[in-house]
């Protein structure tokens, strides 16, 4: 069984950078991929960005490529998101999730393990 817990959320100007972070305990790390995903009031969960269990192979959403960038650490069994030039458009509460197997994949249903939730506001 693995636990997730995010932190790094708050409020933002648009334009401005934010770093989110995730801490998994239990499990074996490294058997899983690790993926973001965000849901805004009234809105569906939306796939953010995955990462594979070697930290090599990454996937975005269209609507983040470009400005948000995944990566882990496999030592301290973290993963982190870090949000740029953020749009009012990305306020959401932003999961994390660790996945069935150790490759990133972009379906809800990949990922059983997730933590509670992190509020992101952008916003004057």
């Amino acid at each position: 069984q693995v636990r997730l817990s995010e932190s790094g959320g708050g409020l933002v100007q648009p334009g401005e950078s934010i770093t989110l972070s995730c801490v998994a305990s239990g499990g074996t790390f490294n058997e899983h991929a690790m993926a973001w995903f965000r849901q805004a009031p009234e809105k569906g969960r939306e796939f953010v960005a995955g990462v594979s269990w070697s930290g090599v192979t990454t996937y975005y959403g269209d609507s983040v490529k470009g400005r948000f960038t995944i990566s882990r650490n496999n030592g301290d069994n973290t993963v982190s998101l870090q949000m740029s030039t953020l749009k009012p458009e990305d306020t959401a509460v932003y999961y994390c999730a660790a996945g069935k197997t150790g490759w990133p994949e972009r379906h809800i249903d990949e990922y059983p393990f997730w933590g509670q939730g992190t509020q992101v506001t952008v916003s004057l």
